[in-house]
């Protein structure tokens, strides 16, 4: 695959599939290695050849790193893409073993996680469709209301108002004294001036 760089389109799009293709060829992870400056090295050199395909530079030497490197490394790289498919199988079976709502607009969410199979993405492993079109939300308690009839603070009279405003300011670190303060720090800091 050759890339040129410039010349409009889309350059986001075209920086996510060289590097999808990119982790999906170099996906050693750290356990590969046995030093984690060996480790560090490895990314390091694996985002400088992402970098240099990205703008165009060194193209074809590039490329042919990467031919040979997949030719010696074939089958280290089957056995990582073959775990990631385990990893995300596992995954999608686990959230359809908690079915939750969803709604129809949570699909595009799938395309930044990852596991979206598009044309032209090598090595990407797409989960069969999830019934209804939607990727499942993540399960978890739903919010609670604030109030209902155990709430104290029923009612629209001034005093009620007033409580109600200053917990909520109180909930987020604000206090009446805090203003004060500030306020007296401001007005006798202009005065040295």
């Amino acid at each position: 695959m050759v890339v040129v760089s410039g010349g409009g389109g889309n350059a986001w799009a075209k920086e996510m599939t060289i590097r999808r293709r990119i982790a999906s060829i170099f996906n050693k992870t750290q356990e590969h290695f046995p030093t984690l400056k060996d480790y560090n090295d490895y990314l390091e050199e694996v985002e400088d050849m992402t970098f240099n395909l990205i703008e165009g530079i060194d193209v074809e030497a590039i490329e042919a790193k990467i031919a040979r490197y997949q030719k010696e490394n074939a089958e280290q790289i089957f056995l990582s893409r073959a775990k990631r498919a385990e990893d995300l199988a596992a995954a999608l079976k686990a959230s359809r073993m908690n079915p939750v709502k969803t709604d129809a607009d949570d699909t595009a969410a799938g395309s930044s996680q990852g596991i979206s199979g598009g044309a032209g993405v090598q090595g990407q492993y797409a989960p069969a469709a999830v019934p209804g079109g939607a990727q499942p939300r993540p399960t978890g308690m739903a919010p609670q209301p604030i109030g209902g009839r155990s709430d104290p603070l029923q009612g629209d009279d001034e005093e009620t108002r007033r409580l109600r405003a200053e917990r909520a300011a109180r909930a987020g670190g604000w206090t009446i004294e805090l203003s004060k303060r500030r306020a007296m720090e401001e007005a006798f800091s202009a005065i040295f001036l």
